[in-house]
């Protein structure tokens, strides 16, 4: 493997003032996109563009696009290059397409009409560099998935959501200042990606994010929850929440997060200590054998990645 490097972007030296691109990657997404649709086509803020970056899809995702009007741009991977390529490649044509800002936005998601305006007037009166709403669980309206999250640094920068499984009864007003969300749904200024950079495309899925709002945090970029705006995400409705894919890259990734993140010592110490936990589950029958020793496969994995590419 070769050595990586975030990659920042060089941006365009023209663009449109207010033009968003919403980048959306598609991996067998048709069951969840009408609800998209609708959302996206009833914004009252209409200067926009969408980038749906298909990842091979065997469905009819490309299909159902490609039916919308002339505000939607397909592109089409010929195998599946992961999610944070799939944003990567959807952020370079949103800067082609002379986007001022870019929107990270999955598609398995429901707002209202309101939304990409709250976004936009948030970074206009924050003077921040992101915005975020508050999100909800889509099958359970009234409890908050995500009110922003921030890290645990001790814990190698492992990241939390504010809220998450609390019933919202107007715990989170005002807008505020946060470490983190996850990019299921952020408003970025197309600045950002010259001083933070791209995705990582070695997590290829889960982690991503995270990795890549822990590089904006630790650049001070600014980024601000915005209460009013709100968003209810299908969780875990393409991937499933227990599979052997989501086991072997939720903690490949992790320890490729940690061992990134934090210098050589304590990463081993914390890497240590995440194996030693999997098998104390193990033992007091939290968890069976096999997916205790798989958690560990996949984390060896992880470490494995990052020393060879480092």
């Amino acid at each position: 493997m070769a050595r990586y490097d975030d990659e920042k972007v060089s941006l365009p030296l023209a663009y449109t003032p207010g033009k968003v691109g919403i980048v959306t990657v598609l991996f067998n997404s048709g069951k969840v996109l009408e609800d998209f649709f609708c959302s996206v086509e009833q914004q009252l803020y209409t200067n926009f563009v969408v980038c749906c970056v298909d990842n091979a899809s065997t469905d009819d995702s490309v299909e159902r696009c490609r039916a919308r009007d002339d505000r939607y741009v397909v592109i089409e991977n010929a195998q599946n290059l992961g999610v944070p390529a799939g944003n990567n490649i959807g952020t370079r044509i949103a800067l082609e397409e002379g986007c001022e800002f870019v929107m990270y936005l999955n598609n398995d998601v429901a707002f209202g009409p309101k939304l990409f305006g709250q976004l936009l007037e948030g970074l206009s009166l924050y003077k921040c560099s992101m915005t975020t709403p508050m999100m909800y669980y889509h099958d359970r309206p009234n409890v908050i998935w995500a009110a922003g999250g921030y890290f645990q640094p001790w814990l190698g920068y492992r990241c939390l959501h504010y809220g998450d499984g609390d019933v919202d009864h107007g715990q989170y007003k005002l807008a505020a200042k946060v470490p983190y969300t996850p990019t299921c749904c952020v408003l970025i200024r197309r600045e950002l990606f010259a001083t933070v950079g791209l995705m990582d495309e070695r997590y290829f899925v889960y982690y991503d994010d995270t990795d890549f709002m822990l590089r904006a945090y630790r650049a001070g970029e600014a980024l601000y929850l915005l209460p009013a705006a709100k968003l209810w995400h299908k969780v875990s409705s393409l991937t499933g929440t227990s599979s052997p894919f989501r086991t072997r890259y939720v903690h490949r990734n992790h320890a490729l997060y940690l061992h990134k993140n934090l210098p050589s010592f304590p990463a081993m110490l914390v890497s240590k200590l995440y194996c030693s936990v999997y098998l104390l589950f193990w033992l007091v029958g939290y968890i069976p054998k096999l997916e205790a020793f798989a958690r560990i496969k996949a984390w060896q994995e992880g470490v494995a990645v990052h020393k060879l590419t480092s």
